[in-house]
């Protein structure tokens, strides 16, 4: 079973992948962990990577492409694999169906996780951080036990600045822009599936049990 999974900043993508990966035994490939992994190796991959982030630019879709046609070809893929976080543009899912083509495998399904922009709004402006030790906090979902001390080492709670509302809106402005042109091309191949990601958590993984059943 191959997967692709979708979803904006805060809607619990990460969260839900490792619970895919862990009940189908499928590795869980997240493009953000494979370039960390080539670049804490040192691979020739790694050090092409690590030029272009040093100095915050994007890696460049031949690069990415390369990475995830090497990683794809691994043995624990023979099976299936959750891919996270790529395709991100339409570019990038041509590239990934020639890969998968010239693997002889296709795309089984593509999980888009929705949730309303309230509703993200809420969930990544309460989060919280210590300045001191680094632990992480939700004013709502996780709250200190004293208001803004971290229970851990009584630092003080900070808000990240891309926590902040206007950041969020504008996080979610530059993933719609980028991303719906992406949820119409698998739209139209058939392949898309939507999860209502405002549910809980072990709610949203049985829609999404539901959805693989017919793959599995």
């Amino acid at each position: 079973m191959n997967i692709v999974l979708l979803g904006p900043p805060g809607a619990g993508k990460g969260t839900q992948a490792k619970k895919i990966s862990e009940y189908y035994s499928l590795p869980h490939i997240s493009t953000g962990d494979i370039l960390r992994e080539n670049i804490s190796n040192n691979t020739a991959l790694g050090l092409k990577a690590k030029s272009y982030m040093s100095i915050g630019e994007l890696v460049p879709d031949e690069l990415l492409i390369t990475i995830i046609r090497e990683r794809l070809s691994r043995s624990d893929c023979s099976k299936g694999f959750l891919l996270d976080g790529y395709p991100r543009t339409v570019p990038q899912a041509d590239a990934l169906q020639m890969i998968l083509t010239e693997a002889e495998k296709k795309l089984d399904v593509v999980l888009n996780i929705d949730v309303s922009d309230e509703e993200l709004i809420k969930r990544m402006s309460g989060r919280r951080v210590c300045g001191t030790c680094g632990a992480s906090y939700h004013l709502v979902f996780n709250p200190p036990k004293k208001d803004m001390i971290c229970d851990k080492c009584g630092g003080k709670l900070l808000q990240r600045e891309d926590d902040k509302p206007e950041a969020i809106r504008n996080r979610l402005m530059v993933y719609k822009k980028q991303t719906q042109p992406l949820i119409e091309y698998y739209a139209k191949k058939g392949i898309l599936r939507t999860v209502d990601g405002g549910k809980d958590i072990q709610q949203i993984f049985e829609d999404i049990k539901k959805i693989l059943e017919n793959y599995d």
